[in-house]
C-alpha cells in the first residue's frame, strides 16, 4: 500500500478523466515514454511514500499539477 521503488502507480491528474499508470524505477531505468519515471524525477518524489486516495502535487513553472492516487500495485 505504500508508493515505493518497483511499484506501479495508477493516478488520475486533475481535470482529466483518463487513469495514467506508471511504473517507479531508478534513474538508470527511467524512461518516460515506457511509462517508467524515476524516483527523483519531480513526480517520483511527490509520489514517494504516498497511499491510494492520497494527493501529489507537482510544482511546474505553469502551475502546480494534482494527482489522485488511484491504485498501487
Amino acid at each position: 500500500g505504500i508508493v515505493g521503488i518497483g511499484s506501479h502507480i495508477t493516478v488520475l491528474e486533475e481535470g482529466l478523466s483518463t487513469p495514467e499508470v506508471y511504473h517507479m524505477v531508478g534513474s538508470a531505468e527511467a524512461s518516460p515514454l515506457e511509462g517508467k519515471i524515476s524516483n527523483e524525477s519531480p513526480l517520483g518524489k511527490v509520489l514517494l511514500g504516498k497511499r491510494v486516495g492520497d494527493k501529489a502535487i507537482v510544482r511546474a513553472p505553469d502551475g502546480d499539477i494534482v494527482f489522485k492516487i488511484l491504485e498501487i500495485a
